[in-house]
């Protein structure tokens, strides 16, 4: 199932079941409206649907609390950027406030100039959990969607930290929507690809991952409470480089969609 939130002109946002062509179903290329979030309740349909050319994508989830971001998950990300492969997962936190949807502007700090796309596979927390064994992870996980843990590279160089270079507003590009039907298995073998106004330079496998789905949720719930719509970003793969303002990035997640954003100055 593909899960997305939405607005149509003059209405709220809202949550809606998504239905491609590529499906053969009775309603190609459509978005069927449902109550309430999906995330944090059970949900009905409500009888409405949209065309999904109608309608203007937002981020499919909104975290309640918290994004925790993975840095250095790919063996060669870490080596591009002549860091060593960390033993243990290198945690960092963004603010939900950078969250933005598929179609929205990323905004280069007028401090910044360079700026920098990571294309990652991101999980969405299903359920209030703490000390997750690994081989339970399944359980704790609502859906997976495609991030773009954009990263002021200037400022992580300068300030000693990275709230700045990755918590910046619209530094968290989120979307197109959730896909619910994939196993942690599927998940983890998942051709991820980022394109630069149409030229590719990502492209890797999550199974790739230096620290797997499961280790990444186990560990990160081993001190800290995960809530339903947390949001997990699992790492980039090597390739990572600068983008420029009038700039489009797409990141492509196998199986799940694609995320596109454009970069303007600020």
């Amino acid at each position: 199932m593909r899960i997305a939130r939405f607005v149509t002109a003059g209405s709220d946002p809202a949550f809606g079941i998504v239905e491609l062509a590529a499906d053969h179903g009775d309603h190609p290329d459509t978005i069927a409206v449902i109550t309430g979030d999906p995330v944090a309740a059970p949900v009905q349909y409500t009888g409405a649907r949209h065309d999904l050319a109608d309608v203007r994508l937002l981020s499919p989830v909104i975290p309640r609390s918290k994004i925790i971001g993975i840095g250095r998950n790919y063996t060669e990300h870490a080596s591009e950027l002549g860091n060593e492969v960390p033993s243990r997962p290198l945690l960092f936190l963004k603010p939900n406030t950078s969250v933005i949807g598929p179609d929205e502007a990323i905004v280069r700090p007028a401090a910044s100039s360079n700026l920098h796309y990571e294309g990652e596979l991101a999980i969405v927390i299903g359920r209030i959990c703490k000390d997750v064994p690994e081989e339970r992870a399944q359980e704790v996980i609502f859906g997976f969607t495609a991030a773009n843990d954009v990263t002021a590279r200037d400022m992580q160089n300068s300030d000693g930290h990275w709230l700045r270079a990755k918590g910046s507003d619209t530094f968290c590009p989120l979307g197109p929507w959730m896909v619910t039907h994939f196993s942690v298995a599927e998940a983890s073998h998942r051709q991820i690809v980022t394109r630069l106004d149409g030229e590719e330079v990502q492209h890797s496998n999550t199974d790739q991952m230096i620290h797997t789905i499961p280790k990444l949720i186990s560990h990160v719930s081993s001190f800290m409470t995960l809530l339903p719509g947390d949001v997990l970003l699992t790492g980039t793969p090597a390739g990572v480089g600068p983008m420029e303002p009038g700039q489009r990035v797409e990141v492509e997640i196998e199986g799940i969609g694609t995320l596109a954003n454009t970069v303007v100055e600020a």
